[in-house]
């Protein structure tokens, strides 16, 4: 019974939740980017380079004659239209991304503006006679025992 309480747990957290909701936007987010290149964006491409579908790009590896002695259905091909598909496609991929998160932090920084960390107040001062390191609010060094002038700017 412990271990379906502690799976439970884990997979009621938020980040597993929000992991699991991002991954399945991103899969959603993967196919409409795949239609917008195999359907909006090569078709003008393939029409500007003569009527070509980059699905259909390929060198065979067989001959005509290598494929009949081989037997039907022996094929063997690099489909680079395909990959060049694909390439355009996590390009796209990856500057919508990019344009996400930088919209995000975007927003973060306006949410959060950072404030500027004011320098830290010294603690210490330098005896003018000895040159040690005493206390800002000393009125003798602590090791040449001189008295020291109080500095109120900082008491």
């Amino acid at each position: 019974m412990g271990i379906m309480k502690e799976f439970k747990e884990f997979a009621m957290r938020g980040n597993v939740i929000d992991l699991a909701v991002g991954v399945i936007i991103g899969g959603a987010f993967g196919k409409i980017v795949t239609s917008l290149v195999n359907d909006i964006i090569m078709p003008p491409i393939g029409k500007l380079v003569g009527n070509v579908d980059f699905k259909d790009l390929k060198i065979d590896l067989y001959s005509a004659e290598d494929a009949e002695a081989l037997g039907a259905g022996a094929t063997a091909s690099i489909n680079y239209g395909n990959f060049i598909n694909i390439m355009i496609d996590f390009i796209i991929v990856a500057f919508c991304i990019f344009l996400l998160v930088k919209g995000i932090n975007i927003l973060r920084s306006k949410a959060h503006p950072e404030k500027e960390a004011a320098p830290a107040k010294p603690t210490e001062k330098e005896c003018p006679y000895c040159l040690s390191q005493v206390p800002i609010k000393a009125t003798r060094c602590k090791h040449c025992t001189s008295e020291l002038e109080v500095d109120m700017q900082h008491a």
